[in-house]
């Protein structure tokens, strides 16, 4: 026990200042995010080119392309909630789905997940393939309702988070897995935070 404790605190203090600085950022975006604050758009944007280089280094394959996605679906939130209400120039209310609208996301989720999980199993030595498009493809559709501003996207990332957290300890990145697993204490404030948000404007 106090071999693999020991082993996990040099993970820690070893890690590279890259991936330790990319958890810190990541913190800051999320808390940001909960608070509808449109900082978030460009700290999440540095966080996600950071946290690129760290899965390439690492054989995370899908997580790396996914941080692409990421920047291109930051920059599109950051116009959506400037430019989304309804005359296009108002900033965009938190929103919901329906039940259809969730089971079709789901759906879309796994869809995608085996889809991105074969590419990369039958095309790259990608590490844990399968695993890693999970939360690739989930990522995915969490941050496309985050940028539409829906209640749900932080279902979606509690779900995605509670995986990562095993994904990136397996894998060691154990700030990473820190991080995730903040982020899923963070989903659910997030979550009580604009379901109180959307209360609030459905009772205008």
């Amino acid at each position: 026990m106090g071999g693999i404790l020991d082993g996990i605190w040099q993970g820690l203090i070893g890690a590279s200042a890259l991936e330790q600085s990319a958890t810190v950022l990541g913190v800051v975006g999320v808390w940001l995010m909960i608070r509808q604050n449109l900082w978030a758009f460009p700290v999440g944007m540095v966080q996600v080119a950071m946290s690129a280089v760290v899965f390439y280094r690492y054989q995370l394959y899908a997580d790396m392309m996914l941080q692409a996605v990421f920047f291109a679906a930051l920059g599109y939130g950051w116009w959506h909630w400037t430019h989304g209400g309804p005359q296009h120039d108002q900033r965009l209310q938190v929103g919901r789905l329906r039940p259809r609208g969730v089971g079709g996301y789901i759906a879309l989720g796994f869809v995608i997940n085996a889809i991105w999980g074969w590419l990369l199993a039958s095309r790259t030595d990608a590490s844990l393939p399968y695993a890693d498009a999970f939360v690739g493809a989930f990522s995915l559709v969490g941050q496309w309702l985050q940028a539409r501003k829906k209640l749900e996207n932080w279902a979606f990332w509690i779900v995605v988070d509670l995986f990562a957290v095993g994904l990136f300890w397996v894998k060691e990145l154990y700030w990473f897995s820190v991080l995730y697993a903040l982020f899923c204490g963070m989903a659910w404030g997030g979550h009580r935070a604009w379901l109180a948000s959307w209360r609030r404007e459905e009772e205008r």
